[in-house]
């Protein structure tokens, strides 16, 4: 399947992910869209914050586009990560990686890793899909675990059964997802939800983590909505 992104983007949008594929394509990288982009793109949503995953080193490819787009970087080499802000847009380039956990709400140890590996390590179906940017395969849609049959069927399901577990926050997500898209959360996330909150994991996060996921549920059209659905699965 290919997304047509020529009619998806305005202009200004479509001119940096054309520049992000030649560049791409000049070093022999696969370059994809990634995350919740790919996800509004199938809903039809506006969503105009690019994020790309870069099979290879995302931090120099970073540095070479902004040799382009002349914005302001930041880099995270920690995570092997960085956003470039550029015009109003903000652009987040990370290097296709892989992820373990020491303990469960710690932050991750990150290797580099394939497309597969990233998209495994997100946090639901509908989020772990991939665009190409490349000139050949412009626009392919990278669905590796059933994420746009998800999206069709309104489903919110977590990856895998130590997600919330690894990541608490995910909890929040799950229920903000499923307020905002009116989407069914699937019954074995339900359950692994449930017994992440027993087991006291929400208690392990760093209160400000916490604070910045409830004031996203604040920023949500219906926050009363999200709070009642955390309340009911809690």
């Amino acid at each position: 399947m290919k997304i047509n992104l020529t009619k998806k983007f305005p202009k200004k949008v479509l001119a940096i992910v054309n520049t992000v594929g030649e560049i791409a394509d000049k070093r022999t990288f696969r370059v994809y869209i990634v995350g919740g982009l790919v996800r509004d793109l199938l809903l039809g949503t506006s969503n105009y914050d690019l994020d790309f995953v870069v099979d290879g080193d995302g931090i120099e490819f970073a540095k070479a586009l902004n040799g382009y787009l002349k914005g302001e970087l930041k880099i995270h080499r920690a995570f092997k990560t960085a956003t470039l802000m550029h015009k109003g847009l903000r652009i987040d380039i990370s290097t296709a990686r892989g992820e373990s956990y020491k303990k469960p709400a710690a932050y991750p140890d990150v290797r580099p890793g394939t497309i597969k590996e990233d998209l495994f390590r997100r946090d639901f179906t509908i989020n772990a899909m991939a665009v190409s940017v490349n000139k050949k395969t412009f626009g392919q849609l990278i669905d590796l675990y059933g994420g746009a049959g998800d999206l069709k069927k309104g489903i919110i399901r977590v990856m895998h059964d130590k997600s919330f577990s690894d990541d608490p926050t995910r909890v929040f997500r799950a229920v903000r997802f499923s307020a905002r898209f009116d989407f069914k959360i699937e019954s074995h996330t339900k359950d692994l939800i449930k017994k992440a909150v027993l087991s006291g994991l929400l208690g392990d996060v760093n209160r400000g983590r916490i604070k910045k996921e409830v004031d996203l549920f604040l920023k949500e059209k219906e926050p009363k909505k999200c709070f009642g659905m955390f309340a009911d699965l809690v």
